[in-house]
């Protein structure tokens, strides 16, 4: 079968022909790949050789980390269930020696790596969207066990702060999503967000206050960093906390007053869905899995396609890039294109 693989030495990818997999292992799935998802993590990784961790463990060094395909076998210990069920996919939150990675025709993952999806979706819409769901999952566990009952959240209308609106409004958690324009505040209201502000806006600062007052919304769910994050410090209630996921605004240096993290008890930590209690223990994470496969076909968890490519054009894709947010996708040699 055709796979894309990280050449050791250079860390180039390349498309190879490997031996597809036979009966899967213990806990393991084997899936026929429908289309795999390009996120911003994959170029990451690929460009800081340390920064890639377990996404480089199991067989032949294959690459990819989101896909979706259907279940064309299941080792022991996997529920029944699963066998022939389209799944969406996220490679990194099980490691797995035996693990074929996403960018093939057929993976073996195991199965707690997979959400199964409704029958009337296409896979290939939520290709690239386990990954922007189980980061605000895991927030919204992390920030409940730490005490806190409402989020300001930074990343404006990407595909993650629109999955904490569905998983928060499920929990009737109370969020306020900040956005850089009027156009994506009315987009936001579209879809029902009720609460949105625009950074933009004459005197933002102040509508933020209080509106974070009013909710209780001590948690900052930051996926930018730099700028913003210095700018809705001051404003923030008393006892809030400042979870760091993202590096949208890396280049931008956070700058926060000391008098700050003394007058409002102002906490700052990071956050990574891989180090939270959600991911890391196994059997939360199986609950996890069990608990957003009743969710997994919101239209809001889509992933939003800019192009498709085939396998041999692994480059272009990662180059890709699309004005209004359209990600990348790769569809195996079988899988019509369009």
């Amino acid at each position: 079968m055709k796979a894309i693989s990280v050449n050791a030495s250079s860390r180039q990818l390349e498309v190879l022909d490997i031996p597809a997999p036979g009966n899967p292992p213990p806990g393991h799935v084997v899936v026929d790949i429908e289309a795999c998802g390009i996120n911003h993590g994959d170029k990451t990784f690929l460009a800081m050789p340390g920064a890639a961790g377990a996404t480089l463990n199991g067989l032949n060094r294959v690459w990819g980390v989101s896909a979706a395909g259907k279940v064309r076998a299941i080792g022991a210990d996997v529920p029944r269930d699963f066998l022939g069920k389209p799944v969406a996919i996220y490679r990194s939150l099980s490691a797995s020696e035996q693990t074929i990675g996403l960018w093939s025709e057929q993976a073996q993952v195991l199965a707690s790596s997979c959400v199964i999806l409704p029958e009337e979706v296409s896979p290939r819409d939520y290709c690239g969207s386990l990954v922007n769901v189980i980061t605000p999952y895991a927030f919204l566990e992390q920030i409940a066990a730490d005490g806190h009952h409402g989020v300001i959240a930074t990343a404006g209308t990407s595909a993650t702060a629109l999955a904490l609106a569905v998983l928060a409004k499920q929990r009737q958690v109370l969020v306020i999503h900040l956005v850089r324009s009027q156009d994506d505040l009315m987009k936001a209201q579209g879809l029902g967000i009720e609460h949105v502000l625009s950074t933009n806006e004459e005197g933002f600062e102040s509508s933020l206050g209080q509106l974070a007052e009013k909710l209780g919304a001590t948690a900052v769910f930051d996926g930018l960093g730099g700028a913003l994050t210095g700018r809705i410090a001051p404003h923030v209630p008393t006892n809030t906390a400042i979870y760091l996921y993202g590096l949208l605004d890396a280049s931008v240096p956070i700058a926060i007053p000391t008098r700050l993290f003394m007058s409002k008890n102002l906490v700052v930590k990071r956050f990574s869905n891989f180090n939270s209690p959600t991911v890391k223990d196994p059997e939360r994470l199986v609950a996890a899995i069990a608990a957003l496969r009743g969710v997994m076909g919101d239209p809001l968890f889509r992933t939003k396609i800019g192009k498709a490519f085939r396998f041999e054009e692994i480059d272009e894709a990662m180059r890709y890039q699309d004005a209004s947010g359209g990600r990348a996708i790769l569809v195996p040699p079988a899988i019509p294109l369009e």
